[in-house]
């Protein structure tokens, strides 16, 4: 029997360069129902209609709380039919409500080899602590910053010549390819998870989509 492909909705606040790789790698395991984003002027959304993906905007400058904007954002995914939200670049925190309202559904991919430099300018916390290696995290979402079980990682070695750009570059090659694979897996129920710990079931991914 063919496999049904997971609604997803990608939440994004830039220019959209890990959406547009989930655009490109889509495996069918999922498929994008709606692209978010908290700025109107998201150049990602441009993306989004470029594939035929319907959009929206909550702009984070109408709400006065997170817990508000959580709620009308998870009331938007939900009004597009998903059942999972990929954070793509998304620069905002979502309250309390969007974890329990889809537990182990959240994924996010971060600049840095979680639990290191957490938070905003990972890239820039690397280079100035001296570190040889980044990387790449994807992982679900908790309710604190950068904290939830770790699903994927991928190390970026640091030369001696990086700069925040060059570095960020080389990092951003990774994310293009480990953020697809993950989302896939999760869409074939490939991943599951107790507690901090994920596992991948590789008699799943075998079998692919028929």
């Amino acid at each position: 029997m063919p496999v049904e492909s997971l609604p997803i909705a990608v939440l994004i606040s830039g220019v959209g360069s890990n959406l547009q790789s989930l655009i490109d790698n889509g495996t069918g395991s999922t498929r994008i129902v709606a692209v978010l984003s908290d700025r109107p002027r998201a150049a990602g959304l441009l993306k989004a209609e470029a594939a035929g993906i319907p959009t929206a905007v909550v702009d984070w400058r109408e709400f006065r709380d997170r817990d508000r904007f959580t709620e009308v954002m998870c009331e938007a995914v939900d009004r597009f039919g998903a059942r999972a939200i990929v954070l793509a670049g998304f620069m905002r925190v979502l309250g309390s409500l969007a974890i329990k309202t889809f537990p182990d559904a959240i994924i996010n991919v971060h600049p840095s080899l979680l639990p290191s430099f957490p938070g905003a300018n990972a890239v820039e916390q690397a280079l100035a602590h001296g570190v040889t290696h980044t990387g790449v995290t994807v992982h679900f979402v908790d309710e604190e910053v950068d904290h939830g079980p770790i699903i994927a990682q991928q190390p970026v070695p640091i030369l001696d010549d990086d700069d925040v750009d060059s570095l960020h570059a080389r990092i951003q090659v990774v994310e293009h390819r480990l953020l697809p694979e993950v989302v896939d897996a999760f869409g074939r129920g490939a991943i599951s998870v107790a507690g901090r710990r994920v596992q991948w079931n590789s008699a799943v991914l075998s079998e692919g989509l028929r």
